[in-house]
């Protein structure tokens, strides 16, 4: 647990009258806390995000690769979260090749918590080509309604309040292997990628899921770190269909109660 985790309670409880039978009724609601955490780069401030203060540092990881600013762990020489005046601050310390074209990004620096843009100036850094992904797995049907099926029962926070994301990593018999939430959809996606990455995980031996629609970022994320298929319990976005098609991510949608629609790359899913 790093400090801000220590120091900054995920939720917080406030006082709500529910209108329900006709009346109101007291009672206490537990509210997902969202702050302000800034990613700075050796010294450099790069981008601000709204972000649930858990998993920070796996988070800051997460984004690096996800984002194209990191090839891979070893350019992170260090990684610290620590609390700040009105957030918490991300450090890293990271391959000065690979620093260098971040200086070129800097008058974009505030992001919102559904931000996928943040620190992009042209449409060609907004809109990143990823490589294609490699072969991936081959998976059933079954495995993938068992594995949604399954990821609500790891969303802690969520069942708590009602208000998070979460992104889950499943292996190819479709166990459940870890799970992040954030109040953005990104931000939870970003921390499942830091969270498998520090356990060297080969993305090319399982599947990604979503609690959340598919976004052409969210497509644009898991692409870049080689994750060759992608469930999402809500729709997909056109430009997310086309994202896929190009980089060869199998794209699920709608995703729930045992059914799905497969818009990209069928050819991984057997009936």
């Amino acid at each position: 647990m790093n400090d801000s985790q220590r120091f900054l309670p995920t939720h917080s409880v406030f006082a709500a009258k529910r209108w329900e039978s006709g009346r109101f009724v007291e009672r206490e609601e537990s509210v997902a806390e969202e702050i302000p955490a800034a990613l700075i780069y050796n010294g450099l401030p790069h981008v601000v995000m709204m972000t649930s203060p858990s998993d920070l540092e796996e988070f800051a990881l997460g984004f690096s690769l996800s984002e194209g600013i990191l090839q891979n762990k070893s350019q992170m020489y260090s990684v610290a979260a620590t609390p700040a005046s009105g957030g918490i601050e991300i450090r890293m310390d990271i391959d000065l090749l690979r620093y260098l074209p971040l200086e070129e990004q800097r008058r974009n620096l505030a992001g919102r918590t559904g931000c996928g843009l943040c620190g992009a100036e042209t449409f060609e850094q907004a809109i990143r080509h990823p490589a294609p992904v490699g072969a991936g797995p081959r998976l059933s049907a079954d495995t993938v309604n068992a594995a949604f099926s399954s990821v609500a029962q790891y969303q802690t926070l969520n069942a708590r309040t009602g208000a998070v994301h979460a992104a889950a990593w499943a292996a190819g018999d479709g166990t459940v292997q870890c799970v992040r939430e954030d109040v953005g959809r990104h931000n939870a996606l970003d921390k499942m990628i830091g969270a498998m990455t520090n356990r060297e995980q080969d993305f090319a031996r399982g599947f990604a899921l979503i609690t959340s629609r598919a976004s052409f970022e969210m497509v644009q994320k898991a692409a870049s770190v080689g994750i060759a298929v992608l469930a999402a319990i809500s729709a997909p976005t056109a430009l997310a269909i086309r994202l896929a098609q190009e980089t060869g991510v199998t794209l699920i949608g709608f995703s729930r109660a045992g059914c799905f629609n497969v818009y990209a790359n069928a050819q991984r899913i057997n009936s």
